[in-house]
């Protein structure tokens, strides 16, 4: 059992800048697909961000160049580090975690554990 805990979230400007992280247990950290995710109010979870076992990322599209997802896998930790945040992205970020590399990244039935959100609120 993996088990991940969000932190960073809080009240933002638009424009301004946060770091969330995801704390995760397991000794294979390294091993794992990490994902985050965001749901606006009324809407749908969706993918923000993935880091793959490795280094490699990808990105939503309308992220791109703003957000950067990073991992200390020393410290078992995942980070997303927002710049020029927009009122739009106001929602609760969520961790997620595959044991295996996901075919579909973007899709939540791929991911095996799931933190419990952190919300960013960005006031405009």
């Amino acid at each position: 059992q993996v088990q991940l805990v969000e932190s960073g979230g809080g009240l933002v400007q638009a424009g301004g800048s946060l770091r969330l992280s995801c704390a995760a247990s397991g000794r294979t950290f390294r091993t794992y697909t990490m994902a985050w995710f965001r749901q606006a109010p009324g809407k749908e979870r969706d993918f923000v961000a993935v880091s793959w076992s490795g280094d490699n990322t990808n990105y939503e599209d309308s992220v791109k160049g703003r957000f950067t997802v990073s991992r200390g896998d020393a410290k078992n930790t995942m980070y997303l580090q927002m710049n020029s945040r927009k009122h739009k992205n106001t929602a609760v970020y969520y961790c997620a975690a595959s044991v295996f590399s996901p075919r579909s990244p973007t899709l939540l039935r791929e991911y095996d554990f799931w933190g419990q959100g952190t919300q960013v609120t960005v006031s405009s």
